[in-house]
């Protein structure tokens, strides 16, 4: 690699990254509470740990419903003005924790203040992450869009691994209110930036029913949410898993799977453009449920790590590499809403990863979620598979 060609790579990675800071601090407002609600709900308003569980959930449920709003909207008035509302829902949230705080004394009241932020925080995240990764490619071009997601995406989980240890530490000296107002400080500061950052033109023309979007993108968007199963159940499950076992050390085999996750992105995003989403999403599903079957069979700590970390390298390029396969296949004027459209499957992957995985635990034990999730990814490979036959067969007929 030639010296102009690295200097252009950092002036462009320079320029991505100063739109990531807005996906940074939404997910450090995700992070933040993460650990520290459960226990509030619990121990302080005296509710129980399913209601306590419920509560983290209405922010799923609040973001899967807005996810395609915040594509349609980005697409209508810039993603400028969207990011810009997402984070101020976000520090919107941050108000609400805290008059949770100080009407602790009133569960209900407080549990419902709550409800309402976390409802917030839902909506913020839609708009600010979908915003931003529309802005970053409509500022860097369409070539970059793989540049762009990937770099998005390791804002996203270096903000929630950042977020969820400092929510702690303040929760232990200031309370809850301390979560509360480092989430407005940091809010306050993002819109600032945002606001000084310039906007980019809306495209023009005629833009295609949201119905026509769904159909062209949903093969995508459900090949995304059957790769998100694996995810979903090392994040939520893997210390159930090694309390089953006796093990200790669950805490650093989610350290390996996200330095598995973003490793990958680091080192490997340019092959989307290299050899196209479909052909690297193929090779990456395949080491995901590898590592997916070696947590379900691994019978020592090192072998379930080890599986762990293959599933986050895995997982790491799907998001960006079926995503840029399928903001393809609409018009510019809709690919915020193809976006919106195709992140809303990731959503709805974690949200029923949940209760699903819960529910076969009880009748078949830990270990079977993951072998449950290896074959999910296979489902998501055959999809895939289709995915790049059709794409192959467009490109000659002959075939």
């Amino acid at each position: 690699m030639s010296l102009s060609t690295l200097r252009s790579n950092l002036q462009l990675n320079k320029r991505i990254l100063s739109f990531m800071t807005f996906t940074f601090v939404c997910y450090l407002t995700i992070g933040l509470p993460l650990a520290v609600l459960p226990g509030f709900v619990h121990n302080h308003l005296g509710y129980n740990s399913v209601l306590a569980g419920l509560i983290i959930s209405v922010q799923y449920f609040a973001t899967l419903v807005s996810r395609p709003h915040a594509g349609r909207y980005s697409d209508q008035l810039g993603p400028k003005k969207v990011v810009i509302f997402g984070l101020s829902c976000c520090g919107i949230s941050g108000l609400f924790y805290a008059l949770a705080f100080i009407f602790a004394n009133h569960p209900l009241v407080s549990l419902l203040l709550l409800c309402v932020g976390r409802g917030f925080l839902g909506v913020g995240e839609s708009f600010a992450s979908t915003g931003t990764t529309l802005w970053g490619i409509g500022a860097v071009g369409a070539l970059h869009t793989a540049r762009v997601i990937s770099w998005n995406g390791v804002a996203t989980y270096g903000a929630m691994a950042m977020g969820a240890p400092l929510g702690v530490l303040l929760n232990a000296y200031f309370g809850l209110m301390g979560v509360a107002v480092l989430i407005v400080v940091c809010v306050a500061i993002a819109v600032w930036l945002a606001t000084r950052k310039a906007a980019i033109s809306v495209s023009t023309g005629k833009r295609i029913a949201f119905k026509s979007v769904v159909g062209r993108i949903w093969l995508h968007g459900l090949g995304l949410g059957l790769g998100t199963i694996g995810f979903g159940v090392i994040a939520t499950f893997i210390t159930l898993f090694y309390a089953d076992k006796n093990w200790s050390g669950a805490a650093f085999t989610l350290t390996l799977f996200s330095l598995g996750f973003v490793g990958a992105r680091l080192v490997f995003a340019n092959t989307i453009n290299r050899f196209g989403g479909l052909r690297v999403s193929l090779f990456s599903f395949v080491f995901e449920a590898i590592g997916l079957l070696m947590i379900w069979q691994g019978s020592d700590p090192h072998i379930v790590q080890f599986g762990a970390f293959l599933t986050g390298c895995g997982f790491s390029l799907i998001f960006p590499a079926l995503g840029v396969e399928a903001v393809k296949q609409v018009p510019p004027q809709n690919q915020g809403t193809a976006l919106g459209m195709y992140s809303a499957f990731l959503d709805l992957g974690l949200g029923l990863t949940g209760p699903v995985a819960g529910l076969l635990i009880a009748h078949a034990g830990t270990p079977s979620i993951y072998l449950a999730a290896a074959i999910m990814v296979v489902l998501a490979w055959l999809l895939t598979l289709r995915l790049y036959k059709i794409q192959q067969c467009s490109r000659d007929p002959q075939r």
